[in-house]
């Protein structure tokens, strides 16, 4: 592994493929994972952890996990509720310490009126991630909702955010950043990110283009794509200033690859893209490390 062990470029991986998915992929790079989850954990963690470690042991260990998340509506979802739990008490056993997914939301009622419910479910959660050293990350994606209505996730906007940090005052709880959240709801997020550079826990390295034009002369509502989801290095943000602002704000952690979503770099140019994306972003972080003369 190079010098550049504050911010550790790679990729998400699902952790119902297993550990053989990671080992495929290592070779290309990627000097980090995290292990996804869709709603609910249907595996065995302690199964997969020792897979898991053992594919890091037999690559040089060049690669590490840097989160696990579980990404469903925990404010009404029992199971899921349980899968939160499950992946901070597992934390250990993959050698990391952020958990990621969605805040929840009640079901088609404005953000406030989820407010109660999330302090019920996410101050245990807190505590139990707080007692295990643990941070959890809130990933910011809209899943198609808005401030009145919505069936996955509240934590999309700033005003939320400063209302969840509000009703669980825990320095456990923060952000799963990215710019491409931010700019579909047409949001600068450079001067975003240096206000919250201290809340973020984890990135996804998900960027977007914005067709301004068709804005201009469409606006958002008349049907016409306005904005695409991209691999970095193919959309719009410029990564070396991303990266500066999370350096000087003392973040150390990783920005994690989310693929599956560029128009272009996708089916057989998916990882054609992503690899693509993680050597952009190496050159952003400042290209190979360079040790300083003694």
């Amino acid at each position: 592994m190079n010098g550049h062990t504050d911010i550790r470029i790679g990729t998400l991986a699902s952790g119902n493929k297993g550990a053989d998915y990671l080992r495929q992929i290592i070779p290309h790079g990627f000097e980090s994972f995290e292990l996804t989850f869709w709603k609910h954990i249907d595996v065995d963690l302690k199964k997969l952890a020792a897979g898991v470690k053992q594919v890091l042991e037999e690559t040089g260990h060049t690669a590490v996990i840097s989160a696990v998340g579980i990404y469903g509506n925990p404010l009404v979802d029992k199971k899921n509720q349980k899968g939160w739990a499950q992946l901070i008490d597992a934390c250990e056993l993959f050698g990391c310490n952020v958990v990621c997914g969605f805040a929840g939301r009640v079901v088609d009622k404005p953000v406030n009126e989820s407010m109660k419910t999330f302090k019920k479910v996410f101050g245990p959660l807190a505590k139990r991630a707080e007692n295990r050293g643990v941070k959890i990350a809130f990933e910011n994606c809209d899943m198609g909702g808005d401030w009145q209505r919505g069936d996955w996730n509240i934590a999309h906007a700033p005003t939320a955010w400063e209302m969840l940090f509000h009703e669980v005052p825990s320095d456990a709880l923060g952000l799963e950043w990215e710019p491409c959240h931010q700019m579909v709801s047409l949001i600068d997020p450079l001067p975003q990110l240096r206000k919250w550079v201290k809340k973020v826990h984890h990135l996804h390295g998900k960027d977007a283009t914005v067709n301004w034009d068709v804005i201009r002369t469409q606006g958002i509502r008349s049907g016409m794509p306005y904005v695409y989801h991209r691999t970095p290095g193919f959309g719009d943000t410029n990564w070396t200033d991303v990266i500066t602002i999370l350096r000087m704000g003392g973040f150390k952690g990783a920005i994690d690859i989310e693929g599956w979503h560029d128009p272009v770099y996708r089916g057989d140019l998916e990882m054609t893209g992503q690899v693509h994306g993680l050597n952009y972003l190496k050159n952003c972080r400042g290209g190979a490390f360079v040790p300083n003369p003694t």
